[in-house]
């Protein structure tokens, strides 16, 4: 949520055009608020020749089975941020394989980073924000709707962990250990 004074001498903000964009602006002292996506890690995990799915606790897509993830906090990598997370909705301990991709959405204010992972210790089990832990077989990935009339947020996200858990539909993945024989 955007504020509506000024951090730096409380004066009510308005808009003005600046760099060619309406853009909040303190009219007492000029400071410009910047609205700034947040960096996002999605973890797309392989535990026992299984993807690691959590059945969300909280929205975006309150109740659908998504990749562990979650925002990416100040003072540590994103590959930091990757493991943190894993480790707080799975109890897994997890090693990044490479990026996925990364995905923007005009109108929401985050950026996606998803990445490959692999567990090497820990059992699976729901955590903070898992309403439920579920490990998928290559080719019975859940069917889960589009969510029709959601926010654009839940429809964007929704669109991302259709496409990175792709490789899992068909069973078309690529193993972490395949890729460490490589």
């Amino acid at each position: 949520m955007a504020p509506k004074f000024c951090p730096q001498c409380s004066t009510p903000l308005v808009l003005a055009k600046i760099h060619n964009r309406e853009r909040e602006t303190c009219p007492a002292c000029g400071e410009t608020f910047f609205h700034k996506p947040a960096p996002v890690v999605l973890a797309v995990i392989e535990h026992a020749d299984k993807l690691v799915l959590i059945r969300r606790n909280l929205d975006p897509l309150g109740g659908y089975w998504a990749p562990p993830g979650g925002y990416v906090e100040q003072g540590e990598s994103l590959e930091e941020a990757v493991v943190r997370e894993a480790r707080e909705e799975t109890g897994l301990e997890v090693a990044v394989d490479g990026l996925i991709g990364v995905y923007s959405q005009t109108g929401v204010r985050a950026v996606i980073l998803a990445y490959r992972a692999h567990s090497v210790a820990g059992e699976p089990v729901a955590g903070d924000d898992a309403g439920a832990i579920a490990l998928i077989a290559p080719g019975q990935l859940p069917i889960q709707p589009a969510p029709e009339g959601a926010p654009l947020l839940d429809r964007w996200f929704h669109d991302v962990i259709q496409e990175v858990t792709a490789p899992w539909k068909w069973g078309r993945h690529t193993s972490a250990r395949t890729m460490m024989r490589r």
